[in-house]
């Protein structure tokens, strides 16, 4: 099971940088609150974002100092890239589970 789980992290990893690179060459870095500044729905989904990534960085916290992990790396990943860096952050934690994980606190 970790096997496809890895191969479907890296796959959903990989698709959704290419097109969120896409979108951020096409509209900015921060073209998304032009959308949530004049949409109703777009403010909900950006809030809506906040909050799941503010819970999933509390998790990852912890999941990281019972795994040990690094925990920075990929915290700053998600503040800067979203799910970008979430994704990365369990892939690298499905790695480490087959112990080929590079990232850990010495």
């Amino acid at each position: 099971m970790g096997k496809a789980r890895l191969i479907v992290l890296g796959l959903v990893f990989a698709v959704f940088t290419v097109y969120s690179t896409q979108v951020v060459i096409e509209h900015g870095y921060t073209g998304f609150l032009t959308l949530a500044a004049n949409h109703a729905w777009g403010m909900q989904v950006f809030i809506d974002l906040v909050i799941a990534l503010s819970l999933f960085g509390l998790w990852m916290f912890r999941d990281a100092q019972e795994r040990g992990l690094v925990f920075w790396p990929f915290f700053l990943l998600t503040l800067t890239l979203g799910s970008i860096g979430a994704l990365a952050y369990l892939i690298m934690r499905e790695l480490k589970g087959r112990g080929e994980v590079p990232l850990q606190i010495s």
